[in-house]
């Protein structure tokens, strides 16, 4: 099942994507007796997906006529507050050549992100003032489903409640200047996009069988696929549980197959086989 949250008459709404099209979330709660959410995160943080997944599987025809036209309605972030947003560095050993780094190998290099920087489809990625080599880093996204402490890489999967697109940016000349900036340098407004979709586990299949490109301006600037990541999905999801509780809606960004330098004008897009691509394109506040 993909889901999505969609503006419609005003109001950010959450979405199941049919073939034809989405069908906004209350119809289908009506259809099922009215008694799941009507906005995603809630579903999430609810643990209600499952029990959608099933109703829809079955009953799937019922939504037939039902879809929003595409003249009505305009794809947002999946939702704006999660309660953490995890990111993870150098995780594929060529992104680290690309840097002339080291790529970690005994413990993820991870840091966090608020959700201010949160950006949707097609929103504006903004260069900031105190930024002249901003990057974008196309990246598959896990999102957390249930509350998870202390779980170890075979238990992860049942903690999931799918996985998205992502673009994540970085003010790599502030980090240049000092490993410690890290945090600030990814931390500027509209420095992480994400959705369109939230795709289920059931759609994926092998997740280590995804390729994750970073696409610039139409043509292919790096790609990768996640079984060449130095720390899988699941060994993510393990190690950052034994830091810190991960909330359903939590979100994982595993890493990027490589980072572009972007410009006024550029178009960027997370490319991910077997999903919608997510685009944003890009404005220099300095100009």
């Amino acid at each position: 099942m993909r889901l999505a949250t969609i503006l419609h008459n005003g109001e950010e709404q959450a979405a199941v994507m049919t073939e034809n099209g989405p069908v906004l979330m209350k119809d289908v709660s009506e259809l099922s007796g009215g008694k799941w959410e009507t906005d995603l995160f809630s579903i999430i943080q609810q643990g209600q997906l499952d029990e959608i997944r099933h109703w829809y599987k079955e009953n799937s025809e019922q939504l037939q006529g039902k879809e929003v036209s595409a003249e009505e309605y305009t794809f947002k972030p999946l939702y704006r507050h999660p309660s953490k947003i995890w990111g993870i560095g150098l995780n594929y050993v060529d992104h680290a050549a690309d840097l002339s780094e080291k790529a970690p190998s005994t413990e993820p290099a991870s840091f966090m992100k608020p959700d201010t920087t949160i950006i949707g489809p097609r929103d504006t990625i903004n260069i900031p003032r105190q930024s002249s080599r901003t990057t974008a880093e196309a990246e598959l996204g896990v999102i957390i489903g249930k509350e998870c402490k202390d779980v170890s890489e075979g238990e992860a999967p049942a903690y999931i409640a799918g996985f998205t697109t992502i673009i994540d940016m970085t003010a790599e000349d502030i980090l240049e200047k000092n490993p410690r900036y890290l945090t600030r340098s990814k931390s500027f407004d509209t420095f992480f996009s994400f959705g369109p979709f939230l795709v289920t586990p059931d759609e994926v299949g092998e997740v280590n069988d995804l390729k994750v490109a970073t696409i610039i301006n139409g043509e292919v600037h790096r790609e990768n696929v996640v079984s060449n990541m130095t720390f899988t999905p699941w060994n993510l999801v393990s190690f950052h549980s034994q830091v810190m509780t991960l909330k359903p809606g939590d979100i994982i960004s595993t890493g990027t197959p490589g980072a572009v330098p972007i410009k006024e004008g550029d178009i960027v897009e997370c490319h991910i086989e077997g999903f919608e691509p997510l685009v944003n394109s890009v404005k220099d506040v300095k100009k």
